[in-house]
């Protein structure tokens, strides 16, 4: 944690027209808002994040990510990152539980994987590098909570054979399957422990068939490239994966088995953005169906400094998935935000200047905040009124103001809390003022004013109804 002698840094521009820059980068295709306050896409701002893994559990998605570390010249990833939402849009930063460090064997690279349930466990693929063969190697970590903390299962690799992008899949008998690989495709079938496996290591054929063609004749015939993505609709088994390097596009197959034999069906996404790579994550929620992808769309971003987005979609009347472009729009909320309950500061639809760390009295908060950063919260039901607002921030200097905006950051003021010195980054206190004129369904910015430098943190806050 931060203490009040640390220095405290910015990673990532805040500046509206460097995101105006990025939006700009999308393709044609793509349909980018005119103002940053109407973007939602990518979801999380805070920093880089890569690879999206989504999880349905008990009425909220949670989405496993890597982190791309601030200028990267090279898939540097020491750690990985757990997000959730119960609207879509709001997306509540859970940190860190689970890093290289977490496997004792492991060296470098933590890289594309996937977390499932099962008997009320957690289970987490991940591919490192094996600091005994200097090989890739899929390790796996669980844990009592979908937010982790993850501890390393098995204190060894899983399986290893170079390769990477592990994704797991349960099938409705039972049958648990591990793929993953670059360039080659292979799947294991996993024990009812999910920690072990049954039977060898097999390899699936690669034909044109089944993966489609790659053009210009490379020593890959097929448009297979990594980053596999299976799971199972009504009869129909789909792997949705990255083709084709590079830049890579999305594209699909589907088979009438888990094991194939598997065709060919074309592209989800194609190559847009600013990224060269992408990486699918598929799911159904709340009765709609949503496609989980990265880009370079952040300021600062490209390659090796991505971003997760997520659009809806609508399967065909076939079971085909349609044709999906990059949006800075996002998927619409699926809800809305209660702001009569303690809501971590870290929910974000939308932030600018922020970051987030570990607080002292569990879980994150938010930091870094200077004059004139903001966080966006979409869609907060504030009924017929809302009379005060109460916040638990810390500040190691002589704090600042948390205005209440409604509808943008320079939107209708209808509260202000003054947040003093507590003596240290992590010295925490509450702080309370009235509000008025905050009624029906709005979007809510928290703007943070004062004077020059780091301001305060924020943990949590909470409306009073009138």
């Amino acid at each position: 944690m931060t203490t009040a002698t640390t220095p405290r840094r910015r990673r990532l521009p805040a500046l509206a027209i460097a995101f105006a820059l990025a939006a700009a980068a999308l393709s044609p295709a793509a349909e980018p808002s005119p103002s940053p306050v109407q973007a939602d896409n990518p979801i999380v701002q805070t920093i880089y994040t890569a690879d999206p893994a989504p999880l349905v559990h008990n009425g909220r998605v949670y989405l496993y990510t890597g982190h791309d570390e601030d200028g990267s010249t090279w898939f540097t990833m020491k750690e990985w990152r757990v997000w959730s939402s119960d609207d879509m849009v709001n997306w509540t930063d859970h940190g860190s539980p689970l890093s290289i460090d977490t496997f004792s064997w492991a060296r470098q690279d933590a890289w594309a994987g996937q977390a499932v349930e099962r008997n009320g466990k957690f289970y987490w693929y991940v591919p490192v590098v094996n600091d005994a063969t200097g090989r890739m190697a899929i390790g796996v970590a669980v844990a009592d909570s979908p937010t982790g903390p993850f501890r390393d299962t098995i204190g060894r690799p899983l399986v290893e054979n170079g390769e990477i992008d592990p994704t797991v899949f349960i099938d409705t008998d039972g049958q648990a399957y591990l793929y993953w690989g670059n360039p080659n495709l292979w799947y294991v079938r996993l024990n009812a422990d999910m920690t072990s496996y049954s039977g060898g290591v097999t390899a699936i054929p690669l034909t044109t068939a089944g993966f489609g063609a790659r053009p210009g004749g490379t020593s890959r015939p097929t448009l297979y490239e990594e980053g596999p993505w299976v799971y199972k609709r009504g009869s129909l088994y789909y792997n949705v994966f990255a083709a084709q390097c590079c830049s890579e596009f999305i594209a699909y197959s589907t088979a009438p088995s888990p094991t194939g034999p598997w065709t060919y069906r074309g592209t989800v996404m194609p190559t847009q953005g600013s990224s060269f790579t992408n990486h699918a994550g598929v799911i159904d929620f709340k009765g709609s169906s949503y496609f989980f992808y990265h880009n370079g769309a952040l300021p600062g971003g490209g390659g090796f400094t991505r971003s997760v987005a997520v659009e809806k979609f609508t399967y065909n009347a076939d079971g085909t998935i349609p044709l999906i472009n990059m949006t800075s729009t996002g998927a619409p909320q699926a809800g809305t935000l209660n702001p009569y309950v303690r809501q971590e500061a870290e929910t974000i639809a939308w932030a600018s200047g922020v970051e987030t760390e570990r607080a002292s009295e569990g879980g994150m908060n938010v930091g870094w905040i200077e004059n004139g950063d903001w966080i966006k919260v979409k869609g907060a039901a504030f009924g017929s009124g809302a009379g005060s607002f109460t916040a638990r921030v810390a500040s190691a200097t002589s704090g600042g103001r948390i205005e209440l905006r409604l509808g943008g950051a320079n939107g209708t003021l209808v509260g202000t809390c003054t947040v003093g010195g507590t003596g240290g980054w992590q010295t925490w206190t509450n702080v309370s003022c009235p509000v008025s004129g905050a009624s029906g369904t709005q979007d809510l910015y928290l703007k943070f004013t004062g004077g020059s430098g780091y301001l305060f943190n924020a943990d949590w806050w909470r409306f009073t109804a009138a």
